[in-house]
């Protein structure tokens, strides 16, 4: 099955083109309107999730030209535009489904789930997300290893391969402090790997960045490490 992607937060476009690509979806993603007129002209769809506020064309344009040439592709809105009037010209422009931004990342994959059921050219897919049980978690925040994805509050976040390895062995070490070396070793574990003397500094800020939302995590110890939680 194969799902078009509109949205000019890359933030978002990113870890959920990976978390819909990992339940084995096709993804094709893109950031602006008229990349996506582009695609359409092209490529058939089974589902189209479109931002409202779009570069060059806006979401609302995008489906107008859909269902204007016949297309019953099914299309589900992904936006932050919340008001009553929004959701109802949202839907009047020929939308199937609307979904407010912040979203819980479990009900989008149904509201995808629900509408590709409902399209004429697909079959049954994926229906499941990795297991928060199998994965380690720390109040609202859910670490998949395996994709390098953070879900915050049901939102998934993409991490590098070391920010990923950090965030793990935090969660792994709830409220313990975790000492420099411990820390570097567990990133650095060949013989021959230095790290630049500020590296570890630089893995933990960009972490924060990510996951500190608002909410201080990472706790420096001064003069030994860090203390997650």
């Amino acid at each position: 099955m194969r799902i078009l992607l509109v949205d000019d937060e890359a933030e978002l476009t990113a870890p959920l083109q990976r978390v819909l690509t990992g339940l084995g979806y096709v993804v094709d993603a893109v950031n602006g309107g008229a990349d996506a007129v582009e695609l359409l002209q092209h490529h058939t769809y089974d589902l189209l999730i479109l931002d409202w506020m779009l570069p060059d064309v806006s979401g609302v344009e995008l489906c107008q030209q859909v269902r204007a040439r016949g297309d019953s592709t099914p299309v589900l809105f992904l936006t932050a535009k919340d008001t009553l009037a929004d959701r109802i010209a949202g839907l009047d422009s020929g939308a199937d489904d609307y979904l407010i931004k912040p979203f819980e990342l479990q009900e989008l994959l149904a509201r995808v789930r629900a509408q590709l059921r409902r399209s004429p050219h697909a079959s049954v897919g994926p229906s499941t997300i990795p297991s928060p049980l199998s994965c380690p978690t720390y109040g609202d925040l859910k670490l998949d290893p395996t994709n390098r994805l953070v879900y915050c509050r049901g939102m998934p976040i993409a991490l590098s391969e070391k920010e990923c390895q950090l965030l793990e062995l935090f969660l792994r070490h709830p409220n313990q402090t975790l000492t420099h070396e411990t820390i570097q070793r567990y990133l650095w574990p060949e013989p021959t790997a230095t790290p630049a003397s500020n590296a570890l500094v630089a893995q933990v800020r960009l972490l924060r960045r990510k996951i500190e939302r608002g909410n201080a995590l990472i706790h420096t110890v001064y003069g030994r490490g860090y203390r997650f939680g």
